[in-house]
């Protein structure tokens, strides 16, 4: 794709390009009845979930898991969830969107908190690899922030993208806080797994249509201002 100077987007990939979030709460709730735990419906899903994932299960749980059960309770989801995505898609209109973009003489990377080795190859399976300058899955524990994620893969594309002019498209909070730390903007959308009042809360500009998040990052972008 070239050197790029003008605007980046750095988009989530799970409840943003990835239309999982009913795979997200069935598996949700498969490892919960596993686990003992009453089932939680998608607009309570979408109230409480927080990053560092261990603090959702104490808002749910009235305390903190220790290490130990956390890993259990990570595994299990993790074994549900993968069943559960099999029929999941990209979320409506993501192809057209990236491909205009592109044909804009503008650049995008994935950054997920989703498992390295799993998603570059489910993102090709969706044949929009290309769209790509960059992917990148997480590497090490699950559970925590994106923070240090985004500055790495900021940093391992300084040669063509600024932060300035670089917006993050997500679906959580802690997607605005790593773009914050990394120097970057964001947009988030209520499509996936927070609801409005805790993305309004990150004191970014929320939307409701990833259509509206490209328009909003190309204005974010070009003028380098909130």
């Amino acid at each position: 794709m070239g050197t790029h100077t003008d605007a980046h987007i750095v988009w989530d990939w799970n409840g943003t390009l990835f239309h999982d979030v009913d795979a997200v709460i069935g598996a949700t709730n498969a490892a919960f009845a596993e686990l003992g735990l009453a089932p939680i419906t998608l607009e309570r899903y979408r109230e409480l979930y927080c990053v560092p994932v261990p603090r959702f299960y104490e808002r749910l749980m009235g305390q903190l898991p220790t290490q130990a059960e956390w890993e259990v309770m990570d595994a299990v989801f993790h074994r549900h969830y993968t069943e559960h995505r099999v029929g999941c898609g990209l979320a409506d209109g993501v192809e057209d969107l990236l491909k205009a973009w592109v044909a804009a003489g503008r650049s995008q990377s994935i950054l997920s908190m989703y498992g390295h080795e799993d998603l570059v190859p489910l993102v090709a399976d969706f044949g929009i690899s290309s769209h790509f300058i960059r992917v990148d899955g997480r590497t090490g524990p699950s559970g925590g922030s994106k923070a240090e994620h985004m500055v790495r893969h900021l940093d391992a594309l300084r040669d063509t993208v600024d932060p300035r002019r670089t917006v993050v498209i997500g679906d959580a909070a802690d997607d605005a806080l790593a773009a914050l730390h990394a120097g970057a903007h964001a947009v988030l959308w209520t499509g996936g797994s927070h609801g409005r009042a805790s993305l309004e809360a990150a004191g970014v500009p929320v939307v409701d249509s990833l259509g509206e998040a490209v328009a909003e990052a190309e204005r974010l972008a070009v003028s380098g201002r909130p």
